[in-house]
């Protein structure tokens, strides 16, 4: 594992700089959608001179060092420590004094290339439906009789870079009754039953794909184009409803620390980070991954370069699409209200979670190095260190987007 301000011996940067001229040459083996180009480019310069940033110069020894800027984008693995530490900690304050459960929603293989076809729509839905299935199954006097609230993450990969969609959804042990005027709490080690949950998610994602359908919203191309007809399209979720659908409640966390943990290691998470890259030789590239149909075993995966590239952006999202997501209690516009009244009733002043022993993955560092007001050279610890602007070597047009020729997008191939 790679020690938290040093760079890795290789980072995704470094796969996509050598394919660079596969993708944008005369016969280019990828065809990019803008997202995917902005990811792209975005990588590749991020921390480098095209992106600007600032020299430091001391006046007594002479030691230059140079600071460049983040790219900040969403996909890129060296800028989400930053915004990670950052959006746990502001969770921090939210946490309850309860048992906290963690389930995963899964969308059907069957239904995967729909998605890539139809990001926004399908990813969307699969999160509406993983948050309405729990609030739904929830509210039931037979199950646990209260209203509830969590935070679901989109999480689109397996550990091969595969496509796999599922949803991520981290909830506190119990809700509000139906009056408001009481907390209901669940069993310490039961949430909700799993086979429940799945019926009860299948049967709205599928009702809510039968009205995309029906509201001519969804797309099909290429080997999909078929599906365009009523009676194959009906067919197809006939076929996928006669299946179990996989909903994983895993053990809940052991007190607020642990659903800290949880959440630093997977609300920023991209497809693959720069810690879990191994080599890249003769255009091939190795890299750790966790094979589940071999009990976790840890293995390596080698893929040549392109193909890793296309990979790790199949799992870029549209622009504007929110990952993250808070429901029912926890929903943006009555997350204070609701976390007051819960804590009057559970007879508890707002929740404190004492810091934790943090490694790399647990609290990561900030993306880049705090200015102090004083800076001060790191070899002879001298005052008289003076700063230099570098500017961004990027031509921008009108809409901010630096100037270069979009492709078509490569997912429905």
């Amino acid at each position: 594992m790679t020690r938290p301000g040093t760079r890795p011996a290789l980072e995704a940067a470094d796969v996509f700089r050598s394919v660079e001229s596969l993708v944008f040459g005369e016969s280019p083996r990828l065809r990019l959608s803008p997202s995917q180009y902005k990811a792209f480019r975005a990588i590749v310069r991020c921390r480098t001179r095209e992106l600007g940033g600032h020299t430091r110069l001391c006046g007594d020894c002479g030691r230059r060092d140079s600071s460049y800027n983040s790219c900040r984008n969403r996909h890129c693995p060296k800028c989400q420590a930053g915004r990670r530490f950052q959006w746990t900690t502001d969770r921090e304050r939210e946490l309850l004094p309860v048992p906290y459960f963690h389930v995963v929603f899964t969308l059907p293989h069957g239904l995967a290339p729909l998605a890539l076809q139809n990001r926004k729509l399908i990813y969307g839905l699969l999160m509406r439906s993983a948050a309405a299935t729990l609030r739904t199954v929830a509210a039931d006097p037979r199950r646990l009789g209260a209203e509830i609230g969590g935070v679901t993450v989109l999480h689109t990969w397996g550990q091969n870079l595969t496509h796999h969609p599922h949803v991520h959804c981290v909830i506190p042990g119990g809700g509000l009754s139906a009056e408001g005027n009481g907390w209901i709490a669940c069993r310490r080690s039961f949430f909700l039953p799993v086979r429940v949950l799945s019926r009860v998610f299948r049967g709205k994602f599928i009702a809510g794909l039968k009205r995309t359908f029906r509201a001519g919203e969804l797309e099909f191309h290429g080997e999909l184009a078929a599906l365009a007809e009523p009676n194959r399209f009906e067919h197809l979720l006939n076929v996928v409803a006669r299946r179990d659908w996989v909903v994983y409640a895993k053990r809940p966390f052991g007190g607020p620390s642990q659903v800290l943990k949880y959440l630093a290691r997977y609300t920023h998470r991209v497809a693959v980070a720069n810690s879990r890259l191994l080599e890249l030789k003769e255009g091939r590239v190795a890299f750790r991954w966790k094979n589940y149909a071999a009990g976790h075993a840890r293995q390596t995966m080698t893929l040549d370069a392109i193909e890793f590239v296309r990979r790790f952006l199949l799992h870029t999202l549209p622009s504007g699409f929110h990952r993250i997501r808070h429901f029912g209690l926890l929903g943006n516009r009555v997350r204070l209200r609701n976390l007051t009244r819960c804590r009057e009733l559970l007879a508890d002043s707002p929740a404190t979670v004492e810091p934790t022993a943090a490694g790399p993955a647990d609290s990561p560092a900030p993306s880049a190095p705090i200015e102090t007001e004083t800076p001060t050279c790191a070899v002879c610890g001298s005052e008289r260190v003076m700063v230099f602007h570098l500017p961004s070597l990027i031509v921008r047009g009108r809409s901010g987007c630096s100037k270069s020729r979009r492709r078509a997008s490569f997912d429905s191939s």
